[in-house]
């Protein structure tokens, strides 16, 4: 597309193409596959469940899609949008799977500000979600989990990573540390040049990584089976603060986790399959 100026019409047709193209080209998907998609019923997450849809009824992947989402317990947070997500079921014809908090981890995310308080509830959360998405998607038995982020997002962990120094970490999950900050920074700078989180995102894909460049060594947690390059996942080290009346044990720097038998984590349990995350291309907010 480059820069130059096309009209609505023709913009929804090249952004449609471009993100076809990059399925192919990438061959991310294979007939017959069950494919969750992350729906928030925020506008990113609506893009991207129309727009796949739209083009695995266009092009004949052969896909069987699904709508998944995630239900903290924030009371009068995720009523409108689920609301959203339920009308989304209908208009595109998908499947709609929900999951909660409660039903998963034993605990509303109402009920952990109680015992945690405000400062640091978003730790929780964050980290419940993304693991509540990969359990959800195991229990629809889908092989692949895809998930709507617009520019400004993919920006961000760009200098995230790179602020923190974990050029690494540009093809996995990055923590949402100091995105405030690089979020305002980004803007800043796109008030000068409009272009500037475009070209942060390039930058990004250009970097060359060292081979010696030594990353964690994916594993999985003894507890609940989950993915982690620890002994217990972030999860289970969280709940089992809560459980044990300790609710900041997992706050801060990783720590030896010395907790009672296993049965002690409620509602926490081993999926069936690990299923692979896929941060969809061009689709786009971290509405997750």
């Amino acid at each position: 597309m480059g820069c130059h100026k096309i009209c609505r019409e023709c913009f929804y047709s090249v952004f449609e193409e471009e993100i076809h193209r990059a399925i192919v080209d990438n061959n991310l998907f294979k007939p017959g596959e069950r494919v969750a998609i992350g729906a928030s019923g925020g506008k990113d997450s609506t893009v991207l469940a129309y727009v796949l849809s739209e083009l695995n009824r266009r092009h004949n992947y052969g896909l069987d899609l699904f709508l998944l989402s995630v239900d903290e317990g924030i009371t009068g947070y995720r009523d409108d949008s689920l609301e959203t997500v339920k009308r989304n079921e209908v208009q595109y014809g998908l499947p709609l799977k929900i999951v909660s908090y409660k039903d998963l981890y034993g605990w509303t995310m109402d009920e952990i500000v109680k015992a945690i308080g405000l400062k640091n509830n978003c730790t929780f959360c964050g980290v419940f979600r993304r693991q509540a998405l990969d359990r959800g998607a195991a229990l629809l038995r889908a092989e692949k989990l895809v998930t709507g982020h617009n520019a400004d997002d993919i920006a961000e962990t760009v200098l995230l990573n790179i602020l923190r120094g974990d050029i690494a970490r540009h093809g996995i999950y990055s923590p949402n540390a100091y995105r405030g900050f690089a979020r305002e920074f980004i803007k800043d700078l796109e008030r000068i040049r409009p272009r500037a989180i475009l070209d942060i995102i390039r930058s990004g894909e250009n970097f060359r990584i060292s081979t010696l460049t030594k990353m964690p060594e994916q594993g999985t947690c003894e507890r609940c089976g989950y993915i982690s390059s620890q002994k217990w996942c972030k999860a289970c080290v969280l709940l089992e603060g809560l459980n044990r009346g300790l609710p900041k044990l997992g706050i801060g720097r990783a720590r030896a986790v010395k907790g009672p038998k296993k049965d002690v984590v409620r509602g926490h349990t081993r999926p069936e399959t690990q299923r692979s995350s896929l941060e969809s291309k061009q689709c786009g907010s971290l509405d997750f």
